[in-house]
């Protein structure tokens, strides 16, 4: 039997995804459209095909059945390079007509999800690259990396994560002892500890938990999220944290990065 053949026709496995959340405050087209052409200024690449959640937590009173055009909003968002893949928080009397429309419930926590809002600007002092933010990429899905559970409140992964592998820690922390290669993502629900360089997208708090950190022996990330609020380093990390001990936590809505005293 050749190789072909002995491949099965489908497999479903376990991945994670990350998307952006659309927190939308009104219903009205010409005011999403605006608020829109204002968030990317027009630049037409700010997004790059992200798949989004619109999330109707703010919307008060709450949307009616067919006070919403479906078909308008979504290839409204898809201009913008946005692909909504589902709704979170709409009466249950709307659901049928958004899956009528192609579109998923989501009724799980806010786990994996990043607000369509550009983090606040930095202080004076603080390092950024002068390029403008873009929400956490989205990568192809990959199977979650085998890993020991030390604890409930702990994932230990032993082994380099290659470019191109995603790990989740769900409802813990993730400690890695080894290096995570750029390309990679490691996302946890609580904060991050690499005791190796850094050098992939790094992603804590992702349920939401504000109080997470993240640390590295050697900071080279390509991106790093605490909650929601990301920075990424195209040009790479400023020279006095590059390849330096440093931890990060958010402080006032803004990454805090500082290095870490190692004697």
């Amino acid at each position: 039997m050749s190789k072909n053949q002995a491949r099965k026709p489908l497999e479903i496995k376990i991945s994670t995804v990350v998307a952006v959340a659309a927190l939308i405050g009104d219903t009205d087209y010409d005011k999403l459209s605006s608020a829109l052409a204002h968030l990317t200024a027009g630049t037409p690449d700010y997004f790059e095909d992200e798949f989004t959640l619109l999330d109707f937590a703010h919307v008060s009173p709450p949307p009616g059945p067919g006070q919403i055009d479906w078909v308008r909003v979504i290839a409204l968002f898809k201009s913008h390079r946005l692909n909504p893949v589902a709704v979170r928080n709409v009466p249950a009397n709307l659901e049928d007509e958004i899956r009528a429309n192609g579109l998923s419930i989501d009724r799980v926590d806010a786990s994996r999800q990043f607000e369509l809002t550009p983090p606040p600007s930095p202080a004076a002092s603080e390092p950024v690259s002068e390029e403008k933010p873009k929400p956490a990429p989205v990568t192809t899905a990959a199977p979650v990396t085998a890993a020991t559970s030390e604890s409930v409140n702990m994932m230990v992964v032993d082994t380099p994560v290659r470019g191109g592998q995603r790990i989740y820690a769900r409802g813990c922390d993730l400690i890695l002892t080894a290096a995570v290669n750029a390309g990679a993502e490691v996302i946890a629900d609580g904060s991050i500890h690499v005791y190796a360089p850094l050098r992939g997208r790094a992603l804590a708090g992702a349920a939401g938990n504000a109080q997470a950190r993240i640390f590295s022996l050697s900071m080279e990330a390509e991106l790093v999220s605490i909650a929601g609020v990301y920075r990424t380093f195209d040009d790479g990390w400023p020279k006095d944290l590059s390849g330096k001990a440093v931890q990060i936590r958010l402080r006032d809505e803004r990454l805090d990065m500082a290095p870490i005293e190692v004697k």
